[in-house]
């Protein structure tokens, strides 16, 4: 589903030259529920935001789902962001004056083809997933940590996307939330086969995933089979 070749990123400025990654070589098969750890610094985010298609690397090749797409244009890049992959932030990226409902909805906005009462319905059903189908109204400000996360996750869901790119998810929640929040994560993995890939600081939380690579200065240092999950 991702396959990294030989990426390098540098972060070029007149008085100093960062190597965020370099030599990184990965691949993700569909349906894996994959995490990367490594201390703050070492190039985790700039992974995930190489795999989501934010950014681009100095050097090497990224496909998705079998297509290579270095030679991709800006819009070819957005639509297939838009089709293909999810994502869910630490800190849940919510538009404060929108409702849980019209959060959700947002990233079917950017499809034409969807009807607004198709946006609605996939939205209630997205948020239905999530345990949330009783807060279609409220604003995010009325909403705990864990309910927020799990609106930015209906909100991954809704394009019934093949990836979601997770930056540490549970990373602002307490203990209970977080394992709540895992536990979705779980479920969309191994019951609809969900390609996921989760950077987290959580050693408890990297455990319950099928692998687990780690980096330090922008190197990939470890790769690890944990479980081999029996999906639906």
């Amino acid at each position: 589903m991702i396959t990294l070749k030989n990426i390098e990123k540098v972060y070029q400025t007149k008085s100093i030259e960062t190597v965020a990654l370099q030599n990184v070589n990965l691949t993700v098969p569909q349906g894996e529920f994959l995490s990367i750890m490594g201390p703050s610094g070492c190039g985790k985010s700039t992974l995930l935001n190489i795999m989501g298609l934010l950014d681009v690397p100095s050097s090497g090749t990224v496909e998705i789902g079998g297509k290579l797409i270095t030679s991709y244009k800006d819009k070819e890049l957005a639509h297939l962001r838009n089709e293909k992959i999810g994502f869910v932030f630490q800190s849940y990226h919510l538009i404060q004056d929108l409702s849980v409902l019209d959060n959700v909805e947002l990233p079917l906005l950017y499809r034409p083809h969807v009807s607004a009462a198709d946006r609605r319905k996939r939205a209630q059903v997205a948020l239905e997933k999530v345990g949330l189908s009783s807060r279609t109204g409220h604003y995010p400000s009325q909403l705990s940590g864990g309910q927020r996360q799990r609106v930015a996750i209906a909100r991954a869901l809704i394009g019934m996307p093949e990836i979601i790119l997770a930056d540490e998810p549970t990373g602002n929640l307490d203990s209970v939330m977080g394992e709540e929040i895992m536990q979705i994560l779980l479920d969309l993995n191994r019951q609809e086969f969900t390609t996921i890939v989760m950077v987290t600081h959580d050693e408890q939380m990297a455990q319950k995933t099928e692998r687990l690579v780690r980096f330090f200065d922008g190197q990939q240092v470890s790769d690890a089979k944990l479980y081999d999950f029996q999906k639906a």
